[in-house]
């Protein structure tokens, strides 16, 4: 198939969406399709050799314009060429296939009030938002994404998101498909791996018996490190465990809360890692309390580790959890006691033994390979409509 990608930038060092359409765009060139990028900058040392770049100009102006730009420059080229599938990531149109990785504009916005745990608290973010004038554009541009005349065929990373799509914009589940977020394994793959374990775990300051639980994240407020902190204060001195904290630089100010709740014994804040896999190695179990996330790989990375989740509904990768089995998923990250009832239950050695085997098992029933064959069937799909058409 001739298949053209769409995004603004594919730098995959940046991680992300750019380090996913960089694995894509192998994996198709691997099976001899021929991959067109459109976008205005990328790293060709990290794509395939045979791939058609289309260069378009860098947007500029207001961070809220720039999406606009690059959608009407990308819409514009991909009207001079033609290919059997057109993809779209993230803001953009015109595409006959959209597929927002990060989910719905309208679902983050409302997920994001929830991690304000008062009612005034979320007025005040609604009210912040509605004079915000990128939140009004962004909503604009994903009206004119999806309700559009002509409508892509949409894929998502999980059923919650769907759900979104439906709820939001009322598309109908007959042009949405499932196709859920999936990382490699053989990634963690490392025969030095118990080697590994011990060094972080001296680093951490932590004994080769010390329970401990890993939580991953740039966006602290969004992905609940302060529920979780306030979770820890409630488990038992007698269910010892210690946290790892690793994400964003700055976190002076929920060490502060930990301190002020009397648990920063609990807590290592181990601030960014370029790569985060040493830390899964030496922990326990992973816990993400997130406010939103449409299929976080966080979780799936740890399920690769062989690391029970403990996570919560707003998160879709829950969707692939069999819960007590291979993790638990807890309903509101503001539900202190629960997420506290989860944390202690990973302090029993038994029950960790057992989840951990199923964890790893989750995490590999889902390949890369497979994502990749069920993209395959939804652009096949779209080929032969086309064609019809």
């Amino acid at each position: 198939m001739d298949i053209a990608l769409c995004y603004e930038s594919v730098l995959p060092a940046r991680g992300g969406a750019e380090t996913y359409i960089g694995d894509l765009a192998r994996r198709l060139a691997k099976d001899g399709h021929a991959v067109h990028l459109y976008a205005c900058r990328w790293d060709a040392s990290s794509l395939p050799a045979s791939t058609h770049y289309h260069r378009l100009e860098v947007p500029s102006g207001p961070r809220f314009l720039r999406p606009w730009r690059f959608g009407a420059a990308c819409e514009a080229a991909l009207r001079e060429n033609r290919h059997d599938v057109s993809v779209g990531f993230d803001k953009t149109w015109g595409q006959d296939v959209l597929y927002p990785q990060g989910g719905l504009h309208a679902a983050s916005a409302e997920h994001n009030k929830r991690k304000f745990a008062s009612g005034w608290e979320r007025r005040a973010a609604a009210i912040g938002k509605w004079l915000d004038p990128a939140a009004w554009s962004f909503s604009r541009l994903e009206r004119k994404q999806y309700l559009g005349a002509n409508r892509p065929l949409v894929i998502v990373n999980s059923r919650m998101a769907r759900g979104h799509f439906e709820q939001h914009y009322g598309v109908s589940a007959d042009s949405i498909r499932v196709v859920y977020s999936a990382i490699d394994p053989s990634r963690f793959a490392a025969e030095d791996r118990l080697k590994r374990r011990h060094e972080e775990r001296e680093r951490w300051k932590v004994s080769p018996e010390d329970t401990v639980g890993l939580f991953v994240a740039m966006n602290y407020r969004l992905k609940g490190l302060a529920p979780l902190i306030r979770a820890a204060a409630l488990v038992p001195r007698d269910k010892p465990f210690k946290l790892a904290i690793v994400g964003h630089p700055k976190f002076f100010k929920y060490r502060a809360l930990a301190e002020s709740l009397g648990v920063a014994d609990r807590f290592a804040f181990l601030g960014h890692r370029d790569d985060p896999k040493n830390a899964y190695f030496a922990a326990d179990f992973l816990v993400h309390p997130t406010f939103y996330d449409p299929c976080s790989l966080v979780a799936l990375e740890a399920l690769a580790c062989g690391l029970p989740v403990i996570t919560t509904r707003y998160n879709g990768a829950s969707e692939l959890l069999s819960p007590p089995t291979d993790g638990l998923v807890v309903d509101d990250p503001h539900d202190a006691p629960a997420l506290a009832a989860a944390m202690a239950k990973m302090t029993d050695r038994g029950y960790r033994a057992t989840a951990s085997t199923a964890a790893r098992t989750t995490g590999n029933r889902w390949t890369f390979e497979q994502h990749y064959r069920a993209l395959l069937d939804v652009f096949r799909e779209v080929k032969q409509t086309k064609r019809a058409a």
